[in-house]
């Protein structure tokens, strides 16, 4: 363990076990990573490990915290470099494919979250991240639709839907396959047929004017 390792504040420590989790998720079942397992990939004993978390369900929300933080400020600060919310949306869907690509542990922990039984400070987390996300997306959409980019009648609950739905499958193909270079391939063009399906519902509109 080198001097730096050693005297890491509290919260670089908590930030190195969710990260320890995190690549343990790319390659392992989120549910049967034990903390003897992220304690062994930090290089440090059980007992200093629960100094920072004091049991396993912790470590799970500071994972969910860690993805919520990351994810939402890198979409924030791709979209508000945008003044078009066309063009921010193609950042926005762009950057969150690159995130994944970037931490595949992620979308496991995220799935394994969202599909256990009952509710837990982790899947409320996962929950309100979702939450969080689609009203951007909403919001992205309600201005491209204010602007005159898109159809008035554009129901922007159903586009923001196809949104989260097109970058969900291209995770899980992605996951089959064991190929994020693939998804970054796919995502670029996956939004194209996107965008020209809302541009054609404002020609429609245009036609019957």
């Amino acid at each position: 363990m080198n001097l730096r390792s050693k005297h890491l504040s509290a919260e670089d420590r908590r930030n190195e076990a969710v990260e320890a989790v995190i690549d343990l998720a790319a390659t392992t079942n989120p549910e049967e990573i034990t903390t003897s397992a992220i304690a062994g990939r930090m290089k440090l004993t059980q007992s200093a490990l629960f100094r920072h978390f004091s049991t396993k369900d912790a470590i799970w929300l500071g994972v969910m915290e860690w993805v919520s933080d990351r994810l939402l400020s890198r979409i924030d600060k791709l979209a508000g470099a945008e003044p078009d919310p066309l063009v921010a949306l193609e950042a926005m869907f762009l950057g969150h494919i690159e995130f994944v690509a970037d931490h595949p542990g992620v979308p496991r922990m995220m799935m394994g979250q969202l599909q256990r039984a009952g509710m837990n400070p982790a899947k409320q987390m996962a929950q309100t991240l979702m939450q969080n996300y689609a009203t951007r997306l909403r919001r992205l959409l309600a201005a491209a639709r204010g602007n005159g980019a898109l159809p008035a009648d554009l129901d922007e609950a159903a586009a923001a839907t196809l949104f989260l739905g097109m970058i969900q499958g291209l995770v899980v193909q992605s996951l089959m396959h064991g190929d994020s270079a693939r998804m970054r391939a796919d995502a670029p063009r996956v939004f194209a047929i996107y965008r020209a399906g809302l541009l054609r519902g404002r020609a429609r509109m245009e036609e019957g004017a």
